[in-house]
């Protein structure tokens, strides 16, 4: 989808505990904008990356609020706390004997999207 919007991608490995190579390739590369995938080592780092990204002046996007709260620019996901509050409906009901099987497969409701305006961003585009 990338090329059809004049836009390249780039993928940017990094392990659970090492972020210096990928940031060190973004750097290299001097890419435009960073997406943080949603995984749980970028969320329990999400201020580490923020904080990349600021000093780097990109704009970077995230799937969890929380990202943004530590300094990031945009994030557009689901809404932890109502999933969170909709597992404990869960629990609650096995636990009062509703077998896991009887219970439905639910999906995210409530999606929001968070803008932090105090971020300063350069945008440079280029052909």
């Amino acid at each position: 989808m990338g090329p059809s919007l004049g836009i390249t991608l780039l993928h940017v490995e990094h392990t659970p505990t090492e972020y210096g190579g990928a940031f060190a390739l973004i750097g290299r590369e001097r890419l435009q904008a960073v997406f943080v995938s949603s995984d749980r080592a970028n969320f329990a780092n999400g201020q580490l990356i923020a904080d990349f990204a600021r000093h780097e002046s990109l704009p970077d996007a995230y799937s969890y609020r929380e990202s943004v709260e530590a300094g990031g620019l945009l994030s557009y996901g689901a809404n932890l706390p109502d999933l969170y509050a909709r597992a404990a409906g869960n629990v609650d009901k096995i636990l009062t004997g509703t077998s896991p099987a009887d219970l439905p497969v639910q999906q995210p409701s409530k999606f929001e999207l968070v803008i932090n305006l105090k971020r300063e961003v350069k945008l440079i585009l280029r052909p």
